[in-house]
């Protein structure tokens, strides 16, 4: 069986790299940990760190996060569902927000709960994904600050969640704006400016984010120490937090074009023939995980000679190319692995967790 193993001290260093670059400019931030889909396992590696903050968008994983640690402050990230606000009230200490009727059962069930529930207001600033449009705010947040048991705590947004719509200055800084507008309007004081996300992180490297921005929601670089803006590692960061292990588990030299009439395979797609590979072959191996667990283009090999052919839903073949390396049946293939590749592997039953 295919495995997934995280690197402890490369997790470690990355998170104290985060934390002292936050701290240093004294911003707060929290854990964005959607991606570890709720196990356990992951989940106390990074209590164990000393994180205090756990954003997530799946109320079964702040009830696992709770379980583990009380004392962790719980974010619910996404708009929440009415059928799902007696669990986010209960397992979230604050969640995001965009519906006024949605604050306002929130308001109803933190009462019967006999809890003060926090929200954060989500701006849209471009990227049309969730958002309140900035026309609409001083109405409602009015309407907002006049219901019992809910604390308004933050004005954020997301950019390049959707649409690929890049943060900028300007952004960042009607962000800071709005804020300002509405406790000049309401004589309120609004905690967090929460505009920093792992796409804004290169902004904050290169001293251009705006003051005002104090409130970060980071997953992607603590796992993988990638510059979005670039698509290249952040120095002094690890990229391969995560490590994919895959056996072979058939290796042949097969001819490079398959011959037959050619149909649509399993994914909807037609094979294109390259001419230049007609009557040469390689050496493929198969190996034990598919499209079930992950997609193929979110595979990195670690071996750079291997190219990867294809995939169906059990099963990977991967092309060994001019690798020096003698491979045999039985034999571990590495892969490193973008967001969404391991975002898949760790949703997936088939795939062993581990930590080294």
């Amino acid at each position: 069986m295919a495995f997934l193993k995280l690197y402890r001290e490369r997790l470690n260093h990355n998170f104290h790299f985060l934390n002292n670059l936050f701290g240093e400019q004294h911003i707060e931030w929290g854990v964005v940990s959607k991606l570890l889909c709720g196990n356990e396992k992951y989940l106390n590696e990074l209590v164990d760190l000393g994180i205090r903050e756990m954003h997530d968008t799946r109320v079964s994983n702040l009830r696992t996060i709770k379980e583990i640690n009380p004392d962790v402050q719980t974010v619910y990230i996404k708009p929440p569902a009415k059928r799902n606000l007696p669990e986010i009230v209960q397992y979230a200490d604050v969640s995001f927000n965009t519906e006024l009727s949605t604050i306002r059962l929130l308001s109803e069930e933190a009462k019967k709960q006999d809890r003060e529930h926090k929200v954060i207001i989500m701006i849209e600033l471009g990227d049309l994904r969730e958002g309140v449009l900035g026309d609409r705010l001083i109405d409602f947040y009015g309407k907002i600050f006049e219901l019992p048991n809910i604390e308004v705590v933050g004005i954020g947004s997301n950019l390049n969640c959707l649409h690929g719509v890049m943060p900028s200055e300007d952004k960042l800084v009607i962000l800071s704006l709005y804020k300002q507008l509405i406790e000049a309007t309401f004589n309120k004081k609004i905690r967090w400016v929460s505009g920093g996300t792992t796409v804004t992180l290169p902004m904050l490297l290169k001293k251009q984010l705006p003051a005002g921005i104090n409130h970060f929601r980071v997953g992607e670089a603590l796992f993988f120490g990638i510059n979005l803006f670039t698509q290249k590692p952040i120095p002094g960061m690890h990229t391969n937090v995560f490590r994919l292990f895959t056996e072979i588990i058939e290796l042949h030299e097969k001819p490079k074009v398959p011959s037959g009439q050619f149909g649509e395979d399993p994914q909807g797609q037609k094979f294109k023939v390259d001419e230049n590979d007609y009557g040469k072959t390689s050496y493929r191996a198969i190996l034990d995980v598919g499209l079930l667990d992950v997609k193929e283009n979110y595979l990195k090999p670690v071996d750079s000679k291997m190219k990867v052919v294809g995939s169906s839903s059990d099963m990977l073949v991967v092309d060994l190319g001019e690798s020096k390396r003698q491979y045999k049946v039985g034999d571990l293939v590495q892969f490193d692995l973008k967001y969404m590749g391991a975002l898949g592997l760790m949703n997936s039953d088939y795939i062993d967790k581990m930590v080294v």
